[in-house]
């Protein structure tokens, strides 16, 4: 294993010259520091992470919390946790990623081991109870997702109210005026996650601007719920034409159900769903949709964590920074004019 003191022979200098060049911690001329720097280069060397952490007092790592329940599109999450790694390595940071023991809990152990510089949480909910432990210890954060009280910490999410009124609209525009929303499954709701509250009000605003009818289910994403949820729209909104699907588990089975109760997308029915874009383009037909950038929540959030972590480590007071980004509506194939009535 190459050391410090394999590199200051290399390089000429002291073993001190080389931690100052690599800390940053004392002014180094730039001859000297180029000489460092293509013998660490050459060497491949790499500081050792615990020396490092004690010297700096830090641990240059930052814990995800992605909590992987039953009842979330686990790919989703794994392709922002994906992004905040990648994301996280080109600012020197490594992620340590955390799927258990994700609640308040989680938040003071993380906190208190000194594991982690700062946190990044996903799954957030409007009165998420992470957010007060998080101000009580000081620890820095941000959260993919919005809470209704976001103090002391910096969120990135979705604008889905934009993404449910999007829904309206476009259906709206076709004709469309008895709607079903197909959402997540009753939990989501009972523990209000923010990404299903935010874009249910963003539909139903919308919906009510634009004087469409609507009926909101809850649906477990499986073939037998999505069957049950689609039978008692059909009873209740017999002449319903547009379906808006914000669980992903629920269109597969839908569209089957749909062409086995004789009615066929879209000639007879509109489909719309809230799901990334590699997810709407397998379905035949191939759906329109509203989607956002996982990459970008994840780049997004680990700029703002380690924007935070700059500013607190150089005394002073991190902004708790809001960003929303703005959702993309894609027309396909499973969208068209309301059929003409009778």
């Amino acid at each position: 294993m190459v050391t410090i003191a394999d590199v200051a022979r290399h390089a000429g200098v002291s073993s001190s010259t080389v931690s100052y060049v690599l800390s940053g911690k004392r002014a180094i001329s730039e001859e000297t520091r180029r000489r460092v720097r293509s013998s660490v280069r050459e060497l491949g060397y790499h500081p050792n992470a615990g020396a490092r952490a004690l010297a700096a007092r830090r641990s240059h790592i930052i814990a995800l919390m992605v909590p992987l329940r039953t009842d979330v599109y686990v790919p989703v999450m794994m392709e922002i946790a994906i992004s905040v790694t990648t994301a996280a390595r080109q600012h020197g940071y490594d992620v340590l990623l955390i799927t258990n023991d994700e609640g308040p809990g989680g938040v003071r152990r993380i906190a208190a081991s000194g594991l982690a510089d700062g946190l990044i949480l996903m799954d957030v909910e409007l009165d998420d109870e992470r957010i007060p432990v998080l101000r009580a210890q000081g620890t820095q954060a941000t959260l993919i997702g919005l809470a209704d009280d976001a103090r002391g910490v910096s969120c990135v999410d979705h604008d889905f109210v934009a993404a449910g009124a999007l829904c309206a609209d476009h259906l709206a525009d076709l004709g469309h005026r008895e709607i079903a929303f197909i959402g997540y499954g009753s939990g989501v709701y009972h523990r209000h996650a923010g990404y299903a509250e935010r874009t249910l009000a963003g539909f139903r605003n919308r919906a009510g601007q634009r004087g469409l009818r609507f009926l909101h289910r809850t649906c477990e994403g499986t073939y037998e719920s999505t069957a049950g949820t689609l039978a008692r729209v059909l009873a209740d909104r017999p002449g319903t034409t547009g379906f808006v699907v914000q669980n992903e588990g629920a269109i597969g089975p839908l569209l089957t159900l749909l062409r086995t109760s004789g009615r066929t997308v879209p000639e007879d029915v509109s489909v719309i769903a809230l799901c990334q874009d590699q997810l709407a383009e397998q379905f035949a037909p191939r759906l329109t949709a509203v989607t956002g950038s996982a990459q970008e929540l994840g780049r997004v959030a680990v700029e703002q964590i380690v924007g935070r972590l700059a500013t607190s480590s150089d005394g002073g007071r991190p902004d708790d920074d809001r960003a929303l980004l703005t959702p993309t509506l894609t027309v396909r194939e499973s969208t068209g004019p309301a059929p003409l009535l009778p």
